[in-house]
């Protein structure tokens, strides 16, 4: 349980790869903690010289169900939100920056802070009974637009965020989000034959590479992020979250038996990562925020 770093050894051409997989049973909806490791695990991979390309997977019914619920709570105060909204901060853009290209290997159900993962990273490969979506308005939360604007089109983004549909990797794959879509068995395989594709480049040029990209995108992914949480604490500090967290949990009466991930960044235990003190992103400029955002939580 928990998240880990391995370096595989198959296919051939998987030289030059790290593989992270996220392990949170039964559903991997992530604790605060689990945001901050895996942030951790790709910056530690990117880092590394060795590594060309990292493959970022998840072990067990789906891939990401966003926050756990029940650890969220068991908790009360401001605290618990400021925590959580900088542990899903940190992993978006743990995997946006990465030194090197990241693959998400998507399989089962991607929801909540899985759109943040997948919507940063350089490239998915998806199961075919894979599922994307943004359940934020049906659990009181707000978030990760800026990610799902990644992988559709603008009037589409909206759609399902209003509605909280989801999307299969096959439609996904018609928008040009999803690179291949295959059998869950083979997904692994497949995203480490990509990976292995990308590794055999020139290391050093792969990463300019990554960089450049970076530089040019239209939207600044983590200030526009940034941005939306803003929104997110409000609906939190009126209550109207926790009603409808409170609904959730108490219609499903058992939490385990479907993904009970809630939004990308709602209260949940605020734990600093490990190994270093929990710094806050930055503030987005004054003039971006909406005249209701609650001010900057402490420092």
């Amino acid at each position: 349980m928990g998240v880990s770093t391995s370096r595989p050894c198959a296919p051939p051409g998987s030289r030059g790869i790290a593989l992270v997989t996220v392990d949170f049973p039964p559903v991997n909806a992530l604790p605060v903690q689990g945001w901050y490791d895996l942030a951790d695990a790709v910056r530690d991979a990117g880092r590394d010289p060795d590594i060309r390309c990292v493959v970022l997977a998840a072990a067990g019914r789906g891939f990401n169900a966003g926050v756990d619920i029940k650890e969220m709570q068991r908790t009360e105060g401001h605290a618990a939100l400021i925590g959580a909204n900088r542990g899903c901060y940190e992993a978006f853009a743990a995997v946006y920056d990465c030194e090197v290209p990241v693959v998400a290997a998507v399989t089962g159900y991607c929801l909540g802070g899985g759109i943040g993962l997948v919507g940063n990273a350089d490239a998915i490969v998806a199961s075919d009974d894979a599922t994307f979506g943004l359940p934020e308005l049906d659990r009181g939360a707000l978030g990760a637009a800026t990610h799902l604007a990644r992988l559709v089109p603008p009037h589409l983004m909206r759609t399902l965020y209003y509605t909280s549909r989801t999307v299969t990797a096959q439609e996904l794959r018609q928008h040009g989000s999803v690179w291949d879509v295959v059998p869950r068995a083979q997904v692994r395989d497949a995203a480490l034959a990509l990976a292995g594709e990308i590794a055999a480049k020139d290391g050093a040029l792969i990463r300019l590479a990554k960089a450049a990209i970076n530089g040019i995108d239209p939207v600044d992914v983590r200030r526009s992020y940034r941005f939306e949480q803003g929104f997110t604490f409000e609906a939190n500090l009126s209550g109207i979250a926790d009603r409808h967290r409170d609904a959730f949990v108490g219609a499903r009466g058992n939490p385990d038996a479907t993904p009970t991930g809630t939004g990308t960044a709602t209260p949940t235990a605020p734990r600093p990562p490990s190994n270093q003190p929990a710094v806050p992103p930055p503030d987005p400029p004054a003039d971006l925020l909406p005249p209701s955002t609650p001010p900057k939580e402490p420092r």
